[in-house]
């Protein structure tokens, strides 16, 4: 107990020297770059500022994907060169195959479904008497946690025997209606779609709150010129609101992308990834530490990061482009 202390304080103690020499380090380079001019204290200034953060890229991101790389080339303790065998079996085994199913279908429906939600609701809501009310009320679910939004969600559709008494909400509301209670979490593949459920209703804030501030953002003078030609409701958002808000739906879609590829919380919270709800990321989780399989759960992390690849690639020549057209 005594060592188990002591090794804490340890760490803490090198936390927090850590980051006193980051700010020595930024204070410092600071300075020496006051002594220099010209394109030698450009130079200067950006390793004072961007030399710690580099560093820590280097070793909180850059480092750990090219180990994991190597590890997922190798066997299960990382110690004999294996090949392609690794990702023979990702693309192989039935539970890795479910793995890339149902990840598909969160990829496809959650930002969709989830931008969707957040486009119409923002131009419902835009400009009414209870707008701040009403964001605030679907923004509400992104303060939640993924695995306090599971839980709570695990509630709603938890399921009973017919003969017991129903304590979630959505099979007391089909009792009482005089239906029978349905299994949500247990039945596949339908079980797959109810967990995507719950990431739509945290993500669909978040789109709103961007999607809101995009369409305040069109020139007053262009939606009265809409308004002055007569234009219905349907050609407004079609032909005035999307164009104008499509830099915002790109950035809201990639980035609900990304993070629907790493979804572990939710899987893992409501049904334990059992029952054929299995997703990447917690296959991943499970083959490197329940199963101590560190050659195959580097090659599923490979897998995830070259799935993230394209969408980052998208997302940075969409910026591109538009800093092209607005420079125009």
């Amino acid at each position: 107990m005594d060592f188990f202390l002591y090794s804490k304080i340890g760490q803490m103690i090198l936390a927090v020297l850590a980051l006193l020499a980051v700010v020595a380090v930024l204070l410092g380079g600071a300075r020496l770059a006051d002594r220099f001019a010209g394109r030698s204290r450009t130079f200067w200034v950006a390793v004072a500022f961007a030399g710690p953060a580099a560093v820590l890229l280097g070793v909180g991101l850059i480092y750990p994907a090219i180990r994991t790389t190597i590890m997922s080339f190798m066997d299960r303790r990382s110690q004999e060169w294996v090949g392609l065998a690794n990702y023979e079996w990702v693309f192989t085994d039935a539970s890795a195959l479910q793995g890339f199913i149902n990840t598909f279908w969160w990829v496809i429906l959650v930002p969709l479904v989830s931008t969707a939600v957040g486009l119409v609701y923002a131009i419902l809501v835009d400009n009414s008497r209870f707008e701040r009310i009403a964001k605030s009320l679907l923004f509400m679910p992104m303060a939640i946690s993924f695995v306090g939004a599971g839980i709570i969600w695990r509630f709603v559709y938890e399921y009973r025997g017919a003969a017991q008494e129903q304590i979630g909400l959505l099979n007391a509301i089909l009792v009482g209606l005089g239906f029978e209670p349905l299994r949500f979490l247990q039945d596949s593949p339908w079980n797959t779609f109810f967990l995507i459920v719950v990431m739509i209703w945290i993500q669909a804030g978040f789109a709103m709150v961007l999607l809101s501030a995009a369409i305040k953002a069109i020139p007053a003078d262009i939606v009265e010129a809409a308004r002055l030609d007569g234009v219905t409701a349907w050609q407004m958002f079609r032909r005035i609101t999307v164009p104008n808000v499509r830099p915002t739906l790109v950035v809201v879609l990639t980035t609900i992308i990304i993070a629907t590829l790493k979804i572990f919380d939710i899987p893992r919270t409501m049904t334990g990834a059992r029952f054929d709800t299995q997703v990447l990321a917690n296959l991943m989780y499970d083959q490197s530490f329940t199963f101590g399989n560190n050659g195959i759960g580097s090659a599923l992390a490979v897998m995830i990061f070259v799935l993230v690849i394209p969408v980052v690639v998208f997302n940075v020549r969409q910026m591109i482009r538009n800093r092209e057209v607005r420079g125009a």
